[in-house]
């Protein structure tokens, strides 16, 4: 008997002039080869989601159980490396990899999400697009991320941002009840914020921690977060993939918030 055929494949590459590794996760098609530009039912470029990691340097192997999952679900998920210790904070590698992503996925719509420290750095680019050359992602889907200090991205804060920010790019938070390393309160905060502003934004909490929100968990012997099967790591790993997801298909439906 054959083994079943993976839901999603990864591809490898490099991006930037400093050809940083990123991760490109398509959802298998069992009508075409893996790297087919969309499913047969739906023609045209795979919408598109670069989801960052947070502050650990290169880290991009840590979002992979969430990105296979996204990917799954018909999305294309690209993952890449960056260096939050880097001099510039990390701007040039988030800057070159959006770059990258939005070559990639064409004229499909992009969405952009992050993990804790790029969760902050996502919201802010959206936020604040004139500091971050001017990318206008179709949405943005932050997880457990805090927002009231400067972001990688743009050096600006993201509550500060909302003053003059643009009512067009929907902004998606999720954010676990048991997170001890950054507080539930701090989303909540952002999204009172951006509701207070009648910025399309939504707020899910789920009965998870930090990395469980990424279909992880903690583990000090490797200092970083490893995969999971923790059942409320599953169950909010499936909520996140399916947000990612979703915003993402919605994104091919409507127009196009930017250049």
């Amino acid at each position: 008997m054959n083994a079943p055929a993976p839901a999603a494949t990864t591809t490898t590459l490099a991006y930037g002039p400093w050809r940083k590794a990123v991760d490109v996760h398509r959802p298998h098609l069992p009508d075409g080869p893996p790297d087919s530009p969309g499913p047969p039912d739906s023609p045209g470029p795979l919408p598109a989601v670069l989801l960052w990691h947070g502050r650990g340097p290169d880290e991009r192997e840590v979002l992979a159980p969430l990105a296979r999952a996204a990917a799954a679900l018909g999305v294309l998920v690209v993952v890449p490396d960056w260096r939050s210790d880097a001099p510039d904070g990390g701007r040039a590698h988030l800057l070159a990899s959006a770059a990258f992503a939005r070559e990639l996925a064409g004229p499909a719509p992009l969405v952009l999400a992050g993990w804790s420290m790029g969760a902050r750095a996502a919201v802010a680019a959206a936020l604040n697009p004139a500091a971050f050359d001017g990318v206008r992602p179709h949405a943005v889907v932050a997880l457990a991320g805090s927002y009231d200090t400067p972001a990688a991205s743009t050096g600006t804060v993201p509550l500060d941002d909302l003053r003059t920010a643009a009512r067009d790019v929907p902004v998606h938070l999720l954010h676990g009840t048991a997170d001890p390393v950054v507080p539930a309160a701090r989303a909540r905060a952002l999204h009172a914020a951006l509701t207070a502003r009648a910025h399309p934004a939504t707020l899910r909490e789920l009965p998870t921690d930090h990395a469980g929100l990424v279909l992880t968990a903690y583990s000090p012997e490797a200092a970083r977060c490893l995969p999971t099967t923790a059942p409320h790591a599953l169950a909010a790993g499936r909520t996140a993939a399916a947000t990612l997801a979703a915003a993402a298909r919605r994104g091919r439906r409507g127009a196009r918030p930017g250049p």
